[in-house]
């Protein structure tokens, strides 16, 4: 009796997994069926869920642009590798200088800690629609439109204050008895956190990492505004453009989204065990 109550619990459970999985999943198996069919397959009536004539064109036309038909495509794949470009120094910059401040504000006493700390998650509460006038000024007014070089720095703004949080969760959960045992043997501040410290934080490093990156990765309306050339453009934006004025190209949109979400995608495979330990971590320190 125990054992078959047990079984319709599961049953139960796993049952009740079924709308969400089906809310989660569906859409990103449309978007792959869609990306695979042509245009008059995909209006047709009724709609075919799966492709009667699958077709790669609409990959092809991206990943060799130099070869596809419109610009639209040839759009995507530049504004792709600047979408690579940007989150990655964006990730880097941020894990470097967060590190350094994240140990700073756990480790270093000093007035008002807190009151710092508070203030630099609270920066995030502020709409970026009430940002996007001054930021535009300024960024024009020392002509950094349509350069790569304003998106990595307004990316940060944002960016910055989350994996500063993040990583002070993490460095907390270091015992004080190692970097004391290193401070007796010579170690420099510095040298604790680098060797130290941030050893043994790598799973909440990754996690800080991957969340860096996604942030820079998915951002849209910052890119739209500063961007309206190649020489910044991103993959969201260039998705966006897939629909014109007087056409809209639906099936190359569906394999640009396939094409966009792969590298986050990869790297979470890549680096899943850190990402699980990581965000086990934070959540038990919390």
């Amino acid at each position: 009796m125990m054992f078959s109550s047990k079984l319709l619990r599961k049953l139960f459970l796993s049952l009740l997994t079924l709308p969400v999985f089906f809310f989660v999943f569906f859409p990103l198996l449309w978007l792959f069926s869609a990306s695979l069919s042509t245009q008059a397959e995909l209006y047709a009536i009724p709609p075919h869920w799966i492709p009667q004539h699958p077709t790669l064109q609409n990959y092809l036309d991206i990943i060799f642009p130099n070869l596809a038909s419109s610009s639209v495509p040839r759009t995507f794949a530049v504004a792709l590798m600047n979408s690579i470009k940007i989150s990655s120094a964006v990730t880097v910059i941020c894990i470097v200088i967060g590190s350094l401040a994240a140990y700073a504000l756990v480790r270093i006493p000093f007035r008002f800690n807190r009151t710092i700390q508070l203030g630099i998650i609270a920066t995030r509460m502020i709409p970026e629609v009430s940002l996007i006038l001054p930021l535009f000024i300024l960024a024009s007014s020392l002509g950094l439109i349509n350069k790569p070089i304003v998106l990595i720095v307004t990316y940060m703004s944002f960016s910055l204050p989350y994996a500063i949080w993040m990583m002070a969760a993490f460095f907390q959960s270091v015992p004080i008895e190692l970097e004391d045992a290193a401070r007796m043997d010579g170690c420099t501040r510095l040298g604790i956190l680098f060797r130290v410290v941030m050893p043994i934080s790598v799973p909440g490093l990754v996690s800080t990492a991957m969340f860096t990156f996604l942030l820079a990765w998915d951002e849209f309306f910052y890119a739209l505004i500063f961007t309206n050339t190649l020489a910044a453009k991103t993959a969201p934006v260039a998705i966006a453009e897939f629909v014109g004025r007087y056409a809209l190209n639906i099936t190359g949109m569906m394999a640009g989204g396939i094409i966009a979400a792969l590298p986050p995608v990869i790297l979470a495979f890549i680096f899943q065990r850190y990402i699980v330990s990581g965000l086990t971590a934070g959540a038990v320190k919390g």
